[in-house]
């Protein structure tokens, strides 16, 4: 049987970072190291896929841009028209990892398997997880039950949906985690076990076409104690068209900022309610809070809320179908 072909689309990220010693775990940088650097260190590749490798970007993840996540969805849309291609591995900082890849499970409309990975230690360091981390990347995505689960990550012999995996810590190599839901799936020696599927719409039966440039402004506000006007007034005054006011609690809003959000519906934008907190269901909370036309943002996370809100103004949905699709995404 011949080997099925995967494409590694490359971004950057720590898996080629270095650093100045093999002990430096923090500071390093992307220097000279290339991800075919990488693939030299893991000949065993071979033994799963044929690998091609393409550069969309090589960048620190941290400023990562909806260009890159636009030109990536477009260049893997092209990629999956093309019978011979069988999956897509994208090498990833994991600082907005979960972000890409969630974008891509929005706008991308393909059943063939989409695997994000990366590293939490430089590639000069002592027990670099970025060759185990790859490997297991190009595993999941020629397993079979990988088909039509959505773009993936996987880290650290787990495999996350886009919708439900956070960052959970700074510089663990376990940082990944899906609070509510858990894992798809895990590696566990020579097997790749997948125990359930997301519930929720994604690639192919997302309603969502990749969107022109430039995206909607949403902007992000946090609540906190002496939280006040400022900011939502600022996003307003920017052009935003819709606000992730990341409350406390339940979507909670501080007296000081509740005035200027409702103001802000009355100038069009949409208001989507969601919480500092990082994991559990926002609901509805105050009556007038739903009289004001706030949405919940249910299971997601604020920053999730922030480019579904994004991808929704970009296809010119009203509120209430903004509303509708916070439950299905």
């Amino acid at each position: 049987m011949n080997p099925k072909k995967i494409v590694i689309l490359t971004t950057g990220g720590t898996i080629v970072s270095s650093g100045t010693s093999s002990t430096q775990l923090t500071g390093y940088s992307i220097t000279d190291f290339k991800v075919n650097d990488l693939l030299s260190q893991i000949p065993e590749l071979s033994q799963f896929a044929d690998i091609s490798i393409e550069a969309v970007s090589n960048i620190d993840s941290s400023n990562m841009t909806s260009e890159i996540w636009v030109r990536l969805a477009q260049r893997i849309t092209t990629l999956a028209s093309y019978p011979e291609i069988d999956g897509f591995v994208i090498t990833h900082g994991t600082d907005t990892m979960e972000e890409t890849a969630f974008f891509l499970s929005l706008t991308v409309q393909t059943s063939k398997p989409i695997v994000l990975t990366g590293a939490m230690r430089p590639a000069t360091a002592i027990s670099a997880d970025g060759p185990i981390n790859l490997l297991n990347a190009v595993r999941v995505a020629v397993h079979p039950e990988a088909q039509d689960k959505g773009p993936v990550i996987v880290m650290n012999d787990k495999i996350f949906s886009a919708r439900d995996a956070t960052k959970s810590d700074p510089t663990n190599a376990d940082t990944f985690v899906s609070t509510e839901f858990g894992s798809l799936g895990l590696i566990s020696g020579n097997r790749i076990v997948f125990y359930r599927n997301t519930p929720y719409r994604h690639t192919v039966n997302s309603e969502f076409q990749i969107p022109q440039l430039p995206l909607p402004r949403v902007d992000v506000v946090l609540s906190h104690v002496d939280a006040d006007h400022v900011f939502i007034e600022a996003s307003v005054a920017s052009g935003a068209k819709g606000i992730v006011h990341m409350g406390t609690g339940n979507g909670s809003i501080h007296s000081n900022s509740e005035q200027a959000l409702i103001k802000a519906t009355l100038a069009g934008l949409i208001i989507v309610r969601g919480s500092r907190t990082w994991k559990g269901c926002v609901v509805e909370g105050l009556e007038h809070w739903q009289d004001a036309g706030f949405i919940p943002q249910g299971t997601l996370s604020a920053i999730k809320s922030r480019i579904l809100l994004q991808v929704a103004l970009a296809h010119g949905l009203d509120k209430k179908n903004i509303a509708r699709v916070f439950t299905e995404y």
